[in-house]
């Protein structure tokens, strides 16, 4: 799978080799089966790099890197998996699967957060498509070349992004329309550029993209949400256009704008290779800033100590560890959530690891309807057991780092789960 003579070159491996990475984990023929009917409903997609340099296939299936990119046999409900199972053992038409599979992906919650209902701006009467308004001062964009990645996440929350349904998709092919909104909102002040992965783009289509922002004079920020620096750091360094897409960076900070790259890294052994330090610093080198985020997942990291060894890691490298997300209500949830309380015990025990200087991290943090709610700690109010819990971010900038108080469960595990204690304030709905 390797290559061994010049640059490396990008491979990627989709449903049909599957089965080939299952058998090298040591898969029973039925485990493999229940993998292929997950992968029907979940999208799966992974590639040299991941496969070659980041899992240890001597732990396999046990290894969280394998885990991070390999459907699990009993990520979905058993009996939707008996069912989809049965139907492909059998030789089932493509539409009867798809029927089935269709009926499996709605029950799963596909836009938490009130993505389609809430967050698309409208421009006069037409909405903008592929763009996100949820906070005042934050535009979120999705560039249709860049709704897939160097390879999937099996917890990932934008699943929808990349099962081929186009009535469940974000994405746009231009950015005027965004250009005019944002100035017709004089708040807006940072655009975060998502997916999808928008580094799966060549610097020719960002360009395309980021250069028309440069120009609004409103605009603070830039932001692009990425994984590539764990799935892919050839991009910054030996990829044909790496120093095309590193000129364009540079021109977002003589624009007089800051770049903030947001890293996705998931697990500590994503920083191991010398790539990614190479392709960091070159980035750094741009005048862009690498901030990290990653969510709590069940089987992957939830330990204390593999966060405390990703945070002083990223710290030392000159990256920001920015956010410990929870895991949220969408795809396969009840397979990685893990409950709030031991999400607190968790992020409280690696922030006591590491120093007041790399305590830029915050978390365990929600994205819920209402924003971005984070778990501050459990206390007993009147001799009743609560969490507390306040607002990152908000729809109304009135709720921002306002407290908020639940009565405490261990076994809870989103927002919805919890139960407001009486008396006190308590408007996420």
């Amino acid at each position: 799978m390797s290559v061994n003579h010049g640059p490396p070159r990008f491979t990627a491996f989709s449903l049909r080799q599957l089965d080939e990475l299952v058998r090298r984990a040591g898969l029973s023929a039925q485990e493999r089966l229940a993998v292929r009917a997950v992968a029907e409903v979940l999208p799966f997609r992974v590639n040299n790099y991941v496969v070659d340099e980041l899992i240890d296939w001597n732990r396999a299936p046990d290894d969280p890197i394998y885990r991070l990119v390999v459907p699990q046999p009993d990520m979905l409900p058993p009996d939707d998996v008996d069912e989809l199972a049965r139907l492909i053992d059998a030789g089932a038409h493509p539409n009867e699967i798809k029927h089935v599979v269709t009926k499996i992906r709605a029950s799963l919650n596909p836009h938490p957060g009130g993505q389609l209902e809430l967050n698309v701006p409208s421009d006069d009467v037409d909405e903008i498509p592929g763009v996100q308004h949820k906070y005042p001062e934050t535009v979120l964009l999705f560039p249709r070349q860049g709704q897939t990645c160097h390879a999937f996440c099996t917890y990932c929350f934008r699943w929808p992004q990349f099962v081929g349904d186009v009535g469940i998709k974000f994405a746009t092919g231009e950015v005027s329309r965004l250009v005019g909104h944002i100035r017709r909102n004089p708040h807006v002040t940072s655009v975060l550029i998502t997916g999808g992965d928008p580094m799966i783009m060549s610097s020719a289509v960002l360009a395309r993209y980021i250069e028309p922002l440069l120009g609004v004079e409103q605009l603070e920020s830039i932001r692009i949400g990425t994984k590539a620096l764990a799935y892919w750091p050839h991009r910054w360094v030996s990829d044909p256009d790496a120093d095309t897409t590193l000129r364009l960076f540079e021109s977002v900070a003589a624009a007089g704008k800051h770049l903030a790259i947001m890293g996705h890294f998931s697990h500590p052994r994503e920083l191991e290779p010398k790539t990614v330090a190479t392709a960091v610093r070159r980035i750094q080198a741009t005048g862009a800033v690498i901030r990290t985020q990653a969510p709590l997942i069940r089987t992957i990291n939830d330990d204390p100590l593999v966060w405390s060894r990703m945070w002083r890691t990223q710290h030392t490298m000159g990256m920001v560890p920015y956010y410990m997300f929870v895991e949220r209500d969408t795809g396969p949830q009840a397979y990685f959530e893990v409950p709030l309380a031991r999400a607190y015990e968790i992020f409280s025990d690696a922030y006591r690891c590491v120093s007041g200087i790399c305590r830029t991290v915050r978390g365990p943090s929600m994205s819920t309807t209402v924003g971005k709610l984070a778990i501050d700690g459990v206390v007993e109010i009147n001799g009743q057991r609560v969490f507390v819990l306040h607002l990152i971010q908000a729809r109304d900038p009135a709720l921002v780092n306002r407290p908020f108080f639940a009565r405490y469960d261990e076994h809870a595990a989103w927002v919805t789960h919890l139960a407001p204690v009486h008396g006190l304030p308590w408007l996420l709905g």
